[in-house]
């Protein structure tokens, strides 16, 4: 893996940004809301951001969501690489998946009718993101419960300068992979909009690994339909509204188990629909919003047919205010409410929701220094109060090195389907939440007339009343304990040329209790401890452009629950590299696209997870247009 890292970056002579969109200099510090819910530049916060930009999304057409994510830094998305419609899960900084929070547009969705709540990655489709952006640290002061490890902000696509803007694409793959959009935006006087339908298929590759030596086992395709649609209009001069709605069908096949051919089915449905109004004031912002999920999955397979479904309901409004030159405010609260939609159960169609006021303060007392503190009171229908609290700082040293630090607590709240759900996955009604202490550091270089930009940081995160499986029952009974490193750096010789690359180092134990024993050991199954991500793009010529990307996974571990027994073992996963290219050209005007994504161009043999297969050498081609 080494090797390839240091030929590679012998090549290209670049690296990566802690906070940066790679499309120009002046990029090297944009402007973010997710950092602190209002609009402000990175070289002013603490806090550690990806910006996934606008050009980076348009140039991952022929990608998953999955596949974007896991190519940032200090992100793994187990599974982007394996069978298409295989199931994916989030790891921000080594944290299980449910620890990372999920907002589209700044408000938060949610699955409440599965075990920790988290958003299925395979319902969103790329061609509706405008950009994204990612927030490293526990959040749960500013987002509240499942946001201990991060928040993934998706933005997506409005409407546009024209009256009528038509878009759309069309690309086609390997196992007879289809992507097809097409959409209509503009804005007529006072009125954005937008509206977006997508439709990806795929033949797929059978999800289980066949070591029989006969390829007899069946392929594992998937079928996917999404449409949006955005809408915004001024309601005199100060008040924005702008309703939303998004839906999504989705329908896969998954094999019984690891090595174990199945005709299984799996049908997952999404509706999404909200509302967010923001006033301006002399010196301030006024924002409410409101989200409504409902989430229904159905699994078919020889044991059966098992539904399950339920809705998530966020409102919040929130106040940001300047109150003098150097301090300004944000002040909220938030009502979220999970119902499981299920009559069966002992308590019919269960719920549990959370109130939540925060407060929050940023304060720039001289021109070098950036601070940011606040708290928030969460109130749960079940287990009652909980408090969190966060305070990060950023001081320039010098013109060009600034150094940050960040102190927070975090929680997540037990899942109603933890807390209510069917017995046979282990809901206990007398959960507690789970409880993060998190502390990170670092400091940011800029050089070379602003055109380098390096980011060192460490961080340290302790989860406590970790949420286990124990007899046959979840409890609270663990504590995980986990820190890492991340360098990144990102450089823009010229126009032409852009460079970045990352480092990124993790480690973590968990500890427990057994029958009056105390043990520890790496449990950070499927996660790599270390990890290397690099891209070279080259614009070529007004029209063309190339880059060429590369990720790198050292060994890992993982778990296989052997028949017939079916106890589990430790297996490891062996290291890969994975090489990727990229080229477009662009026609009468920018208006057509042409362009080739190809991965795993060395056709590496690789294992994300033990006993299921993943891609070899494969890549898309299509065109995309805007009217």
């Amino acid at each position: 893996m080494y090797k390839s890292f240091v030929l590679f970056t012998a090549l290209i002579g670049g690296t990566y940004t802690f906070a940066q969109d790679s499309t120009k200099p002046s990029q090297l510090d944009p402007v973010v809301v997710t950092a602190t819910k209002y609009p402000i530049k990175l070289s002013e916060t603490g806090k550690i951001v990806t910006v996934i930009s606008r050009e980076q999304v348009a140039r991952s057409q022929g990608k998953s969501l999955a596949q974007l994510l896991t190519e940032q830094s200090g992100t793994i998305v187990n599974g982007a690489n394996s069978n298409p419609g295989k199931d994916k899960s989030v790891f921000l900084r080594g944290a299980s998946n449910e620890y990372t929070l999920i907002l589209l547009d700044g408000v938060p969705v949610n699955d409440p009718s599965g075990p920790g709540g988290a958003f299925d990655l395979r319902l969103f489709p790329i061609e509706q993101i405008d950009h994204i952006e990612i927030l490293k640290g526990s959040q749960s002061t500013l987002y509240g419960s499942d946001a201990m490890a991060g928040v993934i902000n998706i933005i997506t696509k409005k409407g546009g300068d024209k009256k009528l803007s038509l878009n759309g694409g069309l690309n086609y793959g390997n196992y007879k992979t289809v992507n097809a959009n097409a959409g209509i935006r503009g804005s007529i006087n006072k009125i954005d909009y937008n509206l977006v339908y997508t439709n990806s298929s795929s033949d797929g590759i059978s999800e289980a690994l066949d070591t029989t030596g006969k390829g007899s086992f069946d392929k594992d395709g998937f079928n996917r339909n999404s449409f949006q649609a955005n809408l915004s209009f001024m309601a005199g001069g100060k008040v924005k509204i702008a309703p939303y709605y998004r839906y999504s069908y989705y329908r896969g096949g998954f094999d019984a188990d690891a090595f174990t051919d199945g005709t299984n089915e799996f049908d997952a449905l999404l509706n999404n629909a909200g509302v967010i109004a923001t006033v301006t004031l002399p010196k301030g912002t006024l924002t409410a919003n409101y989200g409504y999920t409902y989430a229904k999955r159905l699994y078919a397979s020889d044991f059966g047919t098992t539904p399950f479904r339920g809705g998530f309901n966020s409102g919040e409004i929130y106040l940001t205010q300047q109150l003098t030159k150097g301090v300004k405010f944000l002040a909220g609260i938030n009502y979220q409410d999970y119902r499981l939609t299920d009559t069966t159960l002992e308590i019919k169609n269960p719920n549990t929701n959370i109130i939540s006021p925060y407060l929050s303060f940023f304060w720039q007392p001289v021109t070098k220094l950036n601070i940011e503190g606040g708290t928030r009171y969460n109130y749960h229908s079940q287990f009652k109060s909980n408090l969190t609290y966060s305070f990060n700082a950023s001081y320039q040293v010098l013109r060009s090195l600034k150094a940050f630090a960040n102190v927070s607590t975090g929680f997540k709240a037990p899942g109603v389907s933890d807390l209510f759900g069917p017995v046979m996955y282990g809901s206990n009604p007398d959960l507690k939440p789970e409880k993060s202490f998190n502390i990170e550091g670092g400091t940011q270089i800029t050089a070379l007339d602003n055109t380098l930009q390096f980011t060192g940081s460490v961080y340290y995160r302790e989860i406590s009343d970790l949420i286990s499986y124990v007899g046959m029952r979840l409890i609270n009974v663990d504590e995980q304990k986990d820190h890492g490193v991340e360098l990144e750096a990102a450089y823009r010789p010229n126009e032409r040329w852009n460079f970045r690359a990352s480092y990124n180092y993790v480690d973590g134990k968990l500890f427990q209790n057994r029958n009056q024993k105390d043990t520890s050991f790496f449990n950070l199954i499927r996660r790599p401890k270390n990890s290397i991500t690099a891209n070279a793009g080259f614009q070529a010529t007004p029209n063309l452009y190339i880059s060429v990307s590369l990720q790198s996974l050292c060994k890992r571990t993982d778990l296989f629950f052997a028949p017939p027994t079916y106890a589990s073992m430790q297996v490891d996963l062996s290291a890969y590299t994975l090489l990727n290219a990229y080229i477009e050209y662009k026609l009468f005007k920018n208006k057509f696209l042409l362009f080739v994504d190809a991965r795993n161009l060395t056709d590496a043999e690789f294992t994300e997870v033990y006993g299921y297969s993943t891609m070899g050498i494969n890549g898309t081609a299509g065109f995309r247009f805007n009217l």
